[in-house]
């Protein structure tokens, strides 16, 4: 085998690779698609009475001065996937703490807890939005090297017109798989940065409406 033929071989190989590539590529987008909008949607409730539901149930226990009680209900496997039950679980863990450092530690504990989980699997769907146009380009350009180095080692006959543009034609798919999984990814990017701003703002608004009531309870203890 000769040098030249050595790497033509090696040319076809990486041009035969990356179609393989691009389907695992493809397939992890999609399962971390999937996977970051269970997630999202096992953080909130299912729906908006029945968070409104678990609010009255925990603002009756505040107001009989009944923390404990509070802590139970939160800490059921019903509410083990939700946010702001856990959330509630780490206010009441520090309750013997002022209500801004509460706030802060609420805030720190749903961007370790949940935001960097779901921000770290964005980050990988992004990697194969970028990822697979430019292997598609890759594709394409190994599969124009291939075709063109056909017409640099024929012969006196030539080439035949119909092969070369069937790899060419060939090549050329690599790139419009790339664009035909990234553009899908895309548009699930958009849909999941809503669904994540949605949830942003279901945790806000309960806890918010759980530290007043929090505060609140606690203002008689405070005044004896």
């Amino acid at each position: 085998m000769d040098l030249q033929t050595g790497i033509q071989y090696l040319i076809d190989f990486a041009n035969n690779a990356v179609y393989p590539a691009q389907g695992i590529l493809a397939l992890y987008g999609v399962f971390q698609v999937i996977l970051v909008l269970r997630r999202i949607k096992a953080k909130q409730f299912r729906t908006g009475k029945a968070a409104d539901q678990f609010m009255e149930e925990v603002h009756g226990e505040l107001r009989q001065s009944k923390p404990e009680n509070v802590a139970a209900i939160c800490d059921t496997p019903a509410y083990w996937a939700k946010a702001v039950p856990q959330l509630i679980l780490v206010a009441l863990a520090n309750q013997d703490r002022d209500l801004s450092s509460i706030r802060r530690m609420l805030t720190e504990s749903f961007d370790r807890e949940v935001l960097s989980d779901l921000q770290y699997r964005l980050s990988w769907i992004n990697t194969v939005i970028k990822s697979e146009p430019m292997l598609g380009l890759l594709g394409t350009v190994l599969g124009m090297i291939a075709a063109f180095g056909k017409i640099a080692a024929s012969t006196k006959s030539g080439v035949d017109p119909k092969v070369l543009a069937d790899d060419i034609s060939f090549a050329l798919i690599t790139t419009a798989v790339g664009l035909v999984v990234s553009i899908p990814l895309i548009l699930a990017m958009s849909f999941i940065q809503v669904r994540l701003g949605r949830l942003i703002d279901h945790v806000q608004q309960y806890v918010a409406v759980f530290l007043e009531e929090f505060e609140a309870s606690r203002t008689p203890q405070g005044g004896n």
